[in-house]
């Protein structure tokens, strides 16, 4: 139904050896995911009561005092932003941007201001907050971000992810550390990451994807205190509005998350499944080696080298040449300038993996 859809609409085949990224759509979901998305879109519910319930059923899966479904991860910092900058007073969280705020500072590790497809600096100031950076692009301590405490101060965000700087910036524990001494909320990005409990446990609101490492449809969910979930859905009806989640698109995460509490650890077979591009060492100027993820989650991902000299190609141009093709292959590119790429098993299924290793022969070696 995929490959008849996308050419009905002249879309290309698609390879992701990327990971999951929202530029392709981010993950694919289950059958069963699918038809709760089908029978919740072909029904009403009072949208109010989805939201309470959605919310509380999510907690009891992750943890938390209460949650709150909304439509991406990058909206759930806007929103938690809003959240503690207005402490849900309703007036300015409706006059969002309209009416002063004289404490919305939002403290950040210098080396977590990352651009993940957009910066977070601009879903914190969406939010109405200020973004003060505090440390440095290669350390950051708990005393940077206590030294940048100030009675301005609304929330101190912490970001987990592969996009964050990892050298030299303090764990996520001391930042909460520091954000309980002096009575600080702190928020943390978890977007990708696939333990949906410890972060609960580290912080006063945690923001997930609902699309990455839980497989479900375009969303994401924030929990943490009550308090704080309550003046989150206050901005439902402000900024929140625009940013609003279907009754379809929650019924679907909600059994992703059922599934994901279900689901067993695959990364083993992933880096087997990843041998079959070793074979590529025997090109000229090609180096294959398999890695584990950067974050240091269990996923692992083959690291394709390129020597220019004797591939007479490097590691750039291969991949433009591999998402350009007839069939778009896309690679996790981070690297390209340092001449490599790494291949992402975790979205790929079917033939993907032959038609790849098939595919770069050919660019490299004319076979």
């Amino acid at each position: 139904m995929a490959n008849t859809l996308s050419a009905k609409y002249g879309l290309k085949r698609v390879i992701n050896a990327s990971g999951r990224m929202t530029i392709l759509g981010t993950s694919t979901a289950s059958d069963t995911v699918m038809e709760a998305m089908s029978q919740g879109g072909q029904q009403y519910v009072e949208i109010a009561d989805l939201v309470d319930r959605a919310g509380q059923y999510v907690a009891g899966i992750v943890g938390s005092e209460d949650a709150v479904v909304v439509n991406s991860a990058s909206s759930g910092i806007a929103l938690s932003i809003a959240a503690l900058v207005t402490k849900g007073n309703i007036r300015k969280s409706l006059r969002l941007h309209q009416e002063p705020l004289v404490q919305n500072e939002i403290i950040m590790l210098k080396g977590h201001n990352v651009q993940y497809g957009a910066p977070i600096e601009t879903m914190i100031y969406l939010g109405g907050g200020r973004l003060v950076e505090a440390g440095y692009a290669n350390e950051g301590t708990a005393d940077h971000i206590e030294e940048a405490i100030t009675e301005r101060t609304a929330a101190i965000v912490y970001v987990k992810s592969h996009h964050a700087v990892q050298k030299n910036m303090i764990p996520v524990e001391d930042a909460w550390d520091v954000a309980k001494r002096n009575g600080i909320p702190l928020i943390v990005d978890a977007a990708a990451e696939e333990d949906l409990q410890k972060y609960v446990r580290y912080s006063d609101l945690v923001i997930y994807s609902g699309s990455k490492a839980i497989e479900g449809p375009t969303s994401g969910l924030v929990a943490g205190r009550k308090l704080y979930i309550d003046w989150i859905k206050v901005q439902l009806k402000g900024i929140g509005r625009s940013m609003k989640v279907g009754k379809e698109t929650t019924f679907g995460l909600l059994q992703a998350l059922d599934e994901f509490g279900e689901k067993q650890d695959t990364s083993t077979q992933e880096k087997e499944d990843l041998q079959i591009l070793l074979a590529l060492n025997e090109l000229a100027g090609v180096s294959v080696d398999i890695v584990q993820d950067e974050a240091g989650r269990r996923i692992f991902r083959a690291r394709v080298k390129i020597d220019e000299g004797a591939a007479r190609i490097n590691a750039m141009q291969l991949a433009e040449s591999l998402r350009t093709g007839d069939i778009a292959i896309y690679t996790r590119d981070y690297g390209v300038r340092e001449g490599f790429f790494d291949i992402d098993p975790r979205p790929l299924s079917g033939d993907d993996l032959q038609v790849l290793e098939s595919r770069i022969r050919q660019l490299i070696g004319g076979q």
